[in-house]
């Protein structure tokens, strides 16, 4: 199988038997995991990647989105009219890696070196807010929170003392526009929101206002 000769070619990088040194073989290379990053909420156009990851050129990401399919991460496939385009899309395997991902950006934003004025995709706000929700915060409190970046569009789900994410629309409670980094004060910095003009708030604003105050980053490391 072709498969198989590309993983085992693979695997002759680090020689060693353990999942750990598996899993950088396969998602190890430059920009593999923001892709992966990138997927987590569904299948996307080449373009969207592109956008989504504004640093990486379209020669690498041809080949790391070749390696991610020959590695059965993330497989291509057509979407149905009237869309019928070509998107990337995780395998069921592929998926399985968000709490992977989740738990290593949780991880890393303990950095005191962690620059939040880089760029920020709409995917990864999104994901934020599902890794960094305090539970306690949220109780048995329920919104429907929308979120949109231009033409593109999340639904957030807060039930349980949980979130979850997915990309489309819906009926919500409130409606909140504008580009991702316009969030980070909000959510993460405390900032109120109807201090911040460049987010449009739609809907109940006093379920926008608390949805934004349920998440908090984790504190750096001395």
């Amino acid at each position: 199988m072709e498969l198989e000769k590309v993983t085992k070619a693979d695997r002759r990088r680090y020689d060693d038997a353990c999942g750990a040194a598996l899993g950088m073989e396969y998602v190890g290379e430059r920009w593999a995991l923001l892709l992966m990053r990138e997927l987590l909420l569904g299948p996307r156009r080449f373009g969207e990647l592109r956008a989504g990851l504004p640093g990486i050129s379209a020669n690498v990401l041809t080949q790391r989105l070749a390696g991610l399919e020959a590695a059965g991460i993330v497989h291509r496939h057509r979407l149905p009219p009237p869309a019928n385009v070509q998107v990337y899309e995780l395998t069921r395997w592929g998926y399985e890696s968000e709490g992977v991902v989740l738990a290593l950006a949780k991880w890393a934003l303990r950095s005191p070196t962690h620059d939040p004025t880089l760029p920020f995709s709409a995917v990864s706000l999104m994901l934020s807010l599902k890794m960094l929700l305090v539970a306690e915060r949220a109780g048995e409190w329920q919104a429907r929170v929308a979120f949109r970046f231009g033409d593109d569009g999340y639904v957030a789900t807060l039930a349980d003392g949980a979130l979850q994410v997915r990309r489309g629309q819906g009926v919500v409670d409130a409606t909140l526009s504008g580009a991702p980094s316009a969030f980070l004060p909000v959510v993460y910095g405390g900032r109120p929101l109807a201090t911040v003009a460049a987010i449009a708030v739609e809907g109940n604003r006093a379920i926008a206002e608390r949805f934004t105050s349920l998440f908090r980053l984790p504190p750096k490391v001395e």
